[in-house]
């Protein structure tokens, strides 16, 4: 299972959102077919893909000579809960920062 700082950081990257989204929306892509359709080489795609799979978020499949990509968005929803548990907790926080807040202002 993947941190979500290893989500998090392969996501920080603009293109390599772009090309998640092209996976995740087309079902799967060559890094050639995704160069041919973005404003970089085939290596560079290729760089990319190895820091979303690093993350857990693409998976490559030989077929034949290439290697076709498809995108894995489970690393990505453990990710979206963990900060959705973090969100509450500081929810639950400044609730309690404010009630004290609050309750200083009327004694």
């Amino acid at each position: 299972m993947q941190a979500p700082e290893e989500v998090l950081h392969a996501l920080a990257d603009p293109l390599r959102r772009q090309i998640l989204s092209v996976l995740a929306r087309d079902g799967g892509a060559t890094s050639t077919s995704l160069a041919a359709a973005l404003p970089v080489t085939r290596q560079a795609v290729a760089k990319h893909l190895a820091a979303l799979e690093r993350a857990g978020l693409v998976r490559g499949h030989r077929a034949g000579r290439e290697v076709r990509y498809e995108a894995d968005l489970g690393p990505l929803l453990r990710t979206t809960r963990w900060l959705d548990e973090l969100a509450a907790q500081w929810e639950h926080r400044l609730s309690a920062i404010k009630q004290l807040a609050e309750d200083e202002r009327h004694p």
